[in-house]
C-alpha cells in the first residue's frame, strides 16, 4: 500500500511543477501581472502630463496672451509705459 501512495505523490508533484513553476505557471504569471499594473500606472502618469502640454501648445498657438504671460513672469519683461513693483517675502 506504501508504494502507490509515493507514486501518487510523485505523480503529484511533477503535475504541479510546471502550474507553479513553468514558463506559463502562476509564479510568472503573478510577476507579469505585477509589471503591467506599474506600466499602466506610469502611462497614465504620461498621459497626464502629455495632456498638458498639449494645452499649453495649443494656447501657446492661439494667441498672445500666453506669450505675454510667459514673458512676464519668466522673464520679467514689461510692456512699455509700465512700471515694475517687486514686493520682498517675509520669511
Amino acid at each position: 500500500m506504501r508504494w502507490p501512495v509515493i507514486i501518487l505523490l510523485a505523480l503529484v508533484v511533477v503535475l504541479q511543477y510546471p502550474l507553479w513553476l513553468g514558463k506559463g505557471g502562476w509564479l510568472r504569471v503573478w510577476e507579469v501581472d505585477r509589471k503591467l499594473h506599474e506600466q499602466r500606472e506610469e502611462n497614465t502618469r504620461l498621459e497626464n502630463r502629455n495632456a498638458g502640454l498639449d494645452a499649453e501648445v495649443r494656447d501657446l498657438k492661439s494667441g498672445n496672451e500666453a506669450i505675454e504671460e510667459r514673458a512676464r513672469f519668466e522673464l520679467g519683461l514689461t510692456k512699455p509705459n509700465e512700471i515694475f513693483v517687486q514686493i520682498p517675502q517675509r520669511h
